[in-house]
């Protein structure tokens, strides 16, 4: 773990800590976050703040500043947790069973709400002012266009937007600070394959689904592999296939569903009609019929070049360029909604630890993130909202560093 100057004493790190843990132990999943946005409207009235709540079913924002003729900045964080049963013996684990922050979304409310704190002491003195949002329902329920349809940026249209994600896959003490695409589209299909059944002995009779469902499966990957530019990242994953119920009887019906990913705008706006085209192809030549439901869930995240320039500089400060890395990935995340609409950017604080045994990836029961990276992830929100109120963006940051990530 890198040190660094913070603007935490120990008292105000436990608390974080403390914070984290409590939220934690009470995982909520997407629009159900009624006890977590209850603490954060809670924490924020205590340092002397007016919260609103409510926004996008349960979204909390408030305003840190009165300089209404100066910039504004957002700072975002998401408090939904998943569906997923905790490995049990932790002290601070799930009280839920079958619930569970699994993505380190209470730490990101509790960085946040920590970075208000200290931003707050300042409020007189700054340049501008800052928006805070405690975004509900990132998890594939869009939480962000929930709370930007109830008019979160209306009354007050920021100026950028700036978060952050703690990331187990690479050491605590690391920022990763990407321009450009950062995470992926997330599109979602469910497939039903409808042939005819009938015995195991004699297939000729019947329209095996199985058999077409497998072709499909293998076929869809010649979206990635055939039609889609080698250059650009494109993921195709079936991740269900239900079907049959015995082992001489031949299935009439076929539920496949999956998640197709990508970077690329052009490449996106055409996977819909191409896993169609695909369907209805094998389909047909295996003489069944089907029902196709694509969704479209998350657009790709973007991150605007000269702000993330500003986050890189802030990072190279606090910790060195060294320790400032690149990272890109297919995962999904609706801060790409607000950056789609504010020029921003979005970061990963490193948080795994081998010696403290904190390896399990994002979404897994094991998952964990080493609790010495939460101050760092403070000080980016804090220092990077002054420094662009100020406009005072630092000299050049040197190049990325090259330390493992994995």
């Amino acid at each position: 773990m890198n040190t660094f100057e913070s603007s935490l004493n120990a008292n105000e790190r436990q608390d974080l800590i403390d914070l984290r843990r409590d939220l934690h132990r009470h995982p909520e999943l997407a629009f159900e976050e009624t006890r977590t946005a209850r603490v954060v409207a809670e924490r924020l009235q205590a340092i002397g703040l007016e919260p609103r709540t409510g926004v996008g079913v349960t979204g909390v924002s408030t305003v840190i500043g009165n300089r209404c003729d100066g910039p504004t900045v957002m700072l975002r964080a998401d408090m939904d947790a998943l569906a997923v049963s905790e490995v049990p013996g932790r002290p601070y684990g799930s009280r839920y069973e079958g619930l569970m922050h699994a993505c380190g979304h209470d730490a990101h409310t509790a960085t946040l709400l920590t970075a208000c704190s200290l931003l707050q002491r300042e409020a007189d003195t700054l340049p501008g002012r800052v928006l805070a949002v405690f975004q509900p329902a990132e998890e594939g329920r869009g939480g962000a266009n929930a709370m930007i349809g109830d008019g979160l940026l209306d009354d007050i249209t920021p100026d950028a937007a700036f978060g952050l994600h703690y990331w187990s896959g690479f050491e605590s003490g690391l920022v990763a600070v990407t321009p450009g695409p950062v995470m992926g589209a997330v599109d979602e299909f469910h497939l039903t394959i409808k042939g005819r059944g009938g015995h195991g002995a004699i297939p000729h009779t019947a329209v095996d689904a199985v058999v077409a469902g497998a072709a499909v499966v293998g076929a869809l990957q010649t979206i990635v592999s055939r039609r889609s530019d080698p250059l650009g990242a494109v993921v195709c994953t079936v991740g269900e296939f239900h079907a049959g119920t015995g082992f001489n009887i031949i299935a009439g019906e076929a539920r496949l569903s999956g998640t197709l990913r990508c970077y690329d705008q052009q490449i996106w706006e055409v996977l819909p009609g191409q896993v169609e085209e695909v369907v209805a192809g094998v389909c047909s030549a295996h003489g069944c019929e089907f029902d196709l439901d694509y969704t479209r869930v998350d657009i790709p995240l973007v991150n605007d070049h000269d702000m993330t320039m500003m986050v890189r500089s802030t990072a190279c400060d606090l910790i060195g360029a060294d320790n400032v890395i690149d990272f890109r990935t297919l995962g999904g995340e609706d801060m790409a909604e607000f950056l789609k609409r504010v020029p921003g950017c979005y970061f990963f604080i490193g948080a795994g630890n081998e010696e403290k045994g904190i390896t399990a990836p994002h979404h897994n029961p094991g998952f964990d993130l080493d609790e010495d990276a939460l101050p760092l992830g403070v000080e980016m929100l804090v220092r990077t909202a002054k420094r662009f109120l100020t406009q005072g963006q630092a000299a050049t940051c040197p190049p990325i560093g090259t330390k493992d990530k994995a």
